[in-house]
C-alpha cells in the first residue's frame, strides 16, 4: 500500500471509528467485544483497502459479521449461558427519552445475536431483507424469520401490544398506527 492509500485508510478509520463501535455494540451488546470486532474489521479492510469500492458499506457489513462471531465463539457461549427466559424490564416512568432508549437497548442485549443482528441491520441501518440476508451470509428467509421472532421478544420485554413501528430512515423509528 502507498502512503497515500494509507492516508486515506487512517482518515476513513479515524472518521468512521466511534460510528462503527457504536453499530458492533449494538450488535454483540459488550464494548470489548464490539472493539474486537471493529479492530478484525478495518484489519480486514485495510488489506483490501485498494479493492473495495464502498469503504463505509464494506466496513459496516464486516462489524457486523465480526460482531456476530465474536459472540459465538465458545468461550463467550461458556461463560454467558443464556435461557429462553427474559430478564425482567426495568422499571421506570417512561417520561425520560434517555431511559426509553436505555430500555430499547437493554431488551435488544436480551436478544439471541442472530436476531439482535438483523433488527440493528434492518432498522437502525435501514437495510432491506437483501441486503441484510447478504451482510449476514444467510437466506432471506432467515432474515424474516429472526425480524419477525426479533420484534416479537422485543414486545414482550417491553410490554407492548400494537407492532414496534416502522423504520423511517437509518437509526429512526415511528410508531405503527
Amino acid at each position: 500500500m502507498n502512503s497515500d492509500d494509507e492516508a486515506a485508510f487512517r482518515e476513513f478509520a479515524t472518521a468512521q471509528m466511534d460510528q462503527l463501535r457504536g453499530l458492533a455494540y449494538l450488535t454483540c451488546g459488550d464494548w470489548q467485544l464490539a472493539e474486537d470486532a471493529v479492530c478484525t474489521a478495518l484489519a480486514k479492510l485495510y488489506t483490501r483497502w485498494r479493492k473495495v469500492d464502498r469503504p463505509d458499506s464494506y466496513a459496516r457489513t464486516m462489524v457486523v459479521r465480526a460482531a456476530v462471531d465474536e459472540v459465538r465463539r465458545p468461550w463467550w457461549r461458556r461463560e454467558h449461558t443464556a435461557g429462553d427466559a427474559l430478564p425482567e424490564p426495568p422499571a421506570h416512568d417512561g417520561t425520560s427519552a434517555m431511559v426509553d432508549r436505555l430500555t430499547v437497548l437493554e431488551a435488544l442485549r436480551a436478544l439471541p445475536v442472530q436476531q439482535r443482528a438483523v433488527l440493528v441491520l434492518r432498522y437502525l441501518e435501514g437495510r432491506s431483507v437483501q441486503e441484510t440476508a447478504e451482510a449476514l451470509r444467510c437466506p432471506e428467509g432467515t432474515v424474516k424469520t429472526n425480524t419477525a421472532r426479533g420484534l416479537n421478544r422485543l414486545r414482550q420485554w417491553l410490554g407492548v401490544d400494537e407492532p414496534l413501528g416502522t423504520a423511517v430512515g437509518p437509526g429512526h423509528f415511528e410508531r405503527a398506527s
